[in-house]
């Protein structure tokens, strides 16, 4: 048995390998044809070749993390179907490798691959990204933001609560365009604060405000608010919201580490603000590495096929429609989940649940009744 799985394994592993490779050079192809228009642009030398080629390959560990589990399904599904077409598998049946066996041999496979996807998405693929994104703003110039009024946060602190709006941010962890509104336990705005930049403060829990301009609302005896301004070189504000947090308002959040999410989440929900989009990508997060345990189920029926007349590529074909299928899938599962207001586990778990009764039913099709 040790022997039979050593080539399965060996096998699968590459394949597996070879469909990776191929699919991320096809992303990097297309990746650094759409940064070739950005270079020569930007302050100083500019953005040069090196550098699009640089972000280009910071980018690849992004893709990988994206594109293991439809590689698993294609890789999986292509020995699989070598076996079945060559009488390989109905040796290996004849030895003693039952269904059952089978199965666990494709499971601890599996896991394998589990373990790797959950690693490189979320502690090689978040800090490459934002190496990446470093590295592009530092020679183009450009900082992050999101739509066109940025991005929205609010926190509790001691009898009132603040409104935060933050405009963009950079890779240097410098905000932009920042507003602050300051309202008291019965809603009245206190104050407004406008600063052109600010920094976070993580030792003291503060931000540093730059050219600020602020607006102080007090009551007037007439019960109309008295309006103050002073204009102040900088001004250190006290806040608990940290540079993840501000990044995951501002950046995409599948880009995210799950810890940086659970922060998030953590935050909106003692605000009182709804965290159903980011409660979706915190599952997701946590679900996306299982699937490639749905995959290598979904191709061993494959290998119970009789596929002697068969083109390999026309089964290699069928298993990139699969993996498509279940990536357009998931992603649409996240949107409607989050328009329905569905429980969000529910909604990330739901195609890897569907997917897996299929393949349960393939097999149990296949094996079972013949």
């Amino acid at each position: 048995m040790k022997t039979i799985q050593s080539m399965i394994y060996t096998e699968v592993l590459a394949k597996v390998g070879f469909a990776t490779l191929g699919f991320v050079g096809l992303f990097f192809f297309f990746d650094l044809a759409d940064e070739l228009k950005w270079i020569g642009k930007g302050p100083g030398q500019g953005y040069a070749f090196e550098h699009a080629m640089a972000y280009v390959l910071l980018l690849v560990p992004s893709h990988i993390y994206e594109l293991l589990p439809i590689t698993v399904l294609i890789g999986t599904i292509f020995v699989m179907a070598k076996f079945a077409q060559t009488s390989e598998f109905t040796i290996l049946r004849t030895s003693g490798m039952g269904p059952q066996l089978a199965l666990r041999n494709l499971l601890v496979l599996g896991m394998a691959f589990v373990v790797l996807t959950f690693v490189i998405g979320d502690y090689v693929a978040p800090p490459s990204s934002r190496v990446g994104q470093l590295l592009r703003t530092q020679h183009l110039g450009v900082t992050y933001m999101q739509g066109v009024t940025g991005a929205w946060l609010k926190e509790t602190q001691g009898k009132g609560h603040s409104v935060v709006n933050v405009g963009s941010i950079t890779p240097q962890s410098e905000m932009g365009q920042v507003r602050i509104f300051e309202f008291d336990d019965t809603g009245r705005l206190n104050r407004m604060l406008r600063a052109d930049t600010a920094v976070f403060e993580a030792d003291a829990n503060t931000w540093t405000l730059q050219n600020v301009s602020a607006d102080y609302f007090n009551a007037a005896q007439s019960g109309m608010q008295a309006l103050r301004r002073e204009q102040l070189p900088s001004l250190r504000w006290p806040s608990e919201m940290t540079e993840e947090m501000v990044s995951v308002a501002l950046l995409k959040p599948e880009r995210m580490g799950t810890l940086d999410l659970f922060r998030y989440i953590q935050h909106l929900s003692l605000n009182n603000q709804s965290s159903q989009r980011y409660e979706i990508e915190f599952w997701k997060k946590l679900f996306y590495p299982l699937s490639c345990l749905v995959m290598v189920m979904l191709a061993l029926p494959f290998a119970y096929l009789h596929l002697r007349s068969t083109p390999i590529t026309s089964v290699v074909f069928l298993g990139i429609l699969i993996g498509i299928s279940f990536f357009l899938m998931n992603n649409v599962f996240g949107h409607i989940g989050n328009l329905n207001a569905w429980p969000a586990w529910l909604a990330a778990a739901t195609p890897g649940i569907v997917y897996m009764l299929i393949s349960m039913l393939g097999f149990s099709w296949l094996v079972l009744r013949h």
